[in-house]
């Protein structure tokens, strides 16, 4: 009987029903939400628009910063609540960037640093976002290398 049941509440659901049932559970497991990303987020780029290190990368990049926090909500929002809200290509936007491990290595510390002052140890240990660590030093790998490739 509970096969049955999960089969008529899980598998014929629509995917707008299956995302919302995902997000809600992510918010009750980790207390994340919309608001959390947001206030982590820009409470982040306000810290790396301070650093020696990587405000220079950014502030050479980025001429409007409103839109760049908009599209790293929704790209966060995606990644740890599985909302589908991000669209983008980050890679394709990270090749070009003159940047080494040292930048990637003081990216990680700020944002953990700033995801341990701000969200509930749920939230800032949650395994997505440690993942996505892990895929950003691989891409971060294979950028290098393609420059040294082309170079």
């Amino acid at each position: 009987m509970v096969c049955r049941e999960w089969r008529i509440t899980h598998e014929f659901r629509g995917a707008d029903d299956r995302r919302a049932a995902i997000v809600a559970r992510t918010q009750r497991e980790t207390g994340i939400d919309e608001v959390m990303i947001e206030t982590l987020v820009r409470a982040f780029y306000a810290r790396v628009r301070q650093d020696r290190l990587l405000a220079p990368v950014f502030e050479s990049r980025i001429s409007d910063w409103e839109l760049h926090l908009d599209n790293m909500f929704a790209f966060w929002s995606s990644l740890t609540l599985q909302t589908g809200r991000y669209r983008g290509r980050p890679m394709a936007k990270h090749i070009p960037l003159a940047v080494d491990a040292h930048h990637f290595d003081r990216w990680l510390a700020l944002f953990a640093a700033t995801a341990r002052d701000l969200c509930p140890p749920a939230a800032a240990n949650r395994r997505r976002v440690s993942r996505s660590s892990r895929l950003s030093q691989l891409c971060l790998f294979l950028t290098q290398s393609l420059h040294c490739f082309f170079d």
